[in-house]
Parts: structure tokens; C-alpha cells; sequence
């Protein structure tokens, strides 16, 4: 009998996508912890994020995902639920679309003190059997390896100083956000 498909489930508010994250989704795939990469953006964040429109952050999520690996899928859902965004809701969403599948949530060193404030923690924790991946500038994370701590906010910063942000972003995902 076949295994069900593992899923990582990557979500975030991808504004812009950047090295950490391609970083992240090829170790996931090249480790095998997973058979497939879910990139999420998120539609509308429940902290009040001031975030790119939708649709540019998921072409650049997309860009992302072509410049990874064939494991390396992006999906809209959080465009079709609507509303607020809640990693219960998308994952809940995503699994009922793949019954076979397990789904694991992929969550940055640097989330970790904010669950508290999410809504339904515990389901998620129980359920989704979270994959915590270390980020530099915060503790080391048991068998996984700490990426560098680049941040979308630096990356957005320097793009508007008109900076050179190459070193951060991969080169699929800049050409996207100058619209080529």
C-alpha cells in the first residue's frame, strides 16, 4: 500500500518572497520531509499586515515556486475562502481537498511567541503536527537547520530606497516584481 502524500504546508504573507523562503521549500523537498510544497499566501492577515495586492505576492510566489522545484506548488486558497486569514481555516480547507494526504504546517523559529495569539493553536499543533524551522537570530531548532534571517521588511525597505535587493531575492521572483 502507497504511503499518503506529504504534504508541507508553507504559508505567509510572502511580501515579498525571499531567499529564506526558496531556501526553506528546497530543503523540505531535497530532505524528503516532504512530497510536496504548499506555498500560501495569505489573503488578508489577522495582525493587520499591510501587504502587497494579492495577486502581485502570488506571482511572486509563483516565480518562487518555478525557481525551487517541481515539489514546489503555490495555491489561491486563501483567495477563494475569503475573509480574514486563519491557518486553521486554510489548512482545514486544504486537507478536506486531499483526503489522502497528511499536511504538516511549516512555521519559522521567528512565529513560534506569536501562537499564543493565533486562533485555534492547539487544534492546529494537534493536527497539522507542526514542522518548526530555525531562523537566524533566534534559538536553534532540534533537526532543522537555522536559515539566514533575511525578512520581507528589510527586503521591502530596501526596494524602495531603490537598493540593490539581489542578494535577497531570487532572481525568478525580483524579474517578477519589476513586472518581466
Amino acid at each position: 500500500m502507497a504511503r499518503p502524500r506529504r504534504i508541507a504546508v508553507y504559508g505567509g504573507s510572502f511580501n515579498p518572497p525571499h531567499v529564506g523562503h526558496a531556501m526553506v521549500a528546497a530543503w523540505l523537498g531535497w530532505t524528503d520531509h516532504a512530497d510536496t510544497v504548499v506555498v500560501v499566501p495569505t489573503w488578508d492577515h489577522p495582525f493587520a499586515k499591510d501587504l502587497a495586492p494579492f495577486d502581485d505576492r502570488l506571482a511572486w510566489c509563483e516565480a518562487l515556486a518555478s525557481s525551487v522545484g517541481p515539489w514546489v506548488e503555490v495555491s489561491d486558497i486563501e483567495r477563494t475562502l475569503g475573509g480574514t486569514s486563519y491557518t486553521r481555516r486554510t489548512l482545514d480547507a486544504l486537507a478536506a481537498a486531499w483526503p489522502d494526504a497528511t499536511l504538516r504546517l511549516v512555521l519559522g523559529a521567528d512565529l513560534v511567541p506569536t501562537t499564543p495569539r493565533w486562533r485555534d493553536w492547539d487544534v492546529i499543533a494537534d493536527r497539522y503536527n507542526p514542522l518548526v524551522i530555525g531562523r537566524g537570530g533566534f534559538p536553534p531548532v532540534d533537526g532543522a537547520p537555522t536559515f539566514p534571517a533575511v525578512s520581507s521588511t528589510a527586503v521591502r525597505e530596501a526596494w524602495a530606497r531603490g537598493e540593490d535587493v539581489s542578494a535577497w531575492v531570487p532572481a525568478a521572483v525580483l524579474s517578477a516584481m519589476r513586472g518581466r
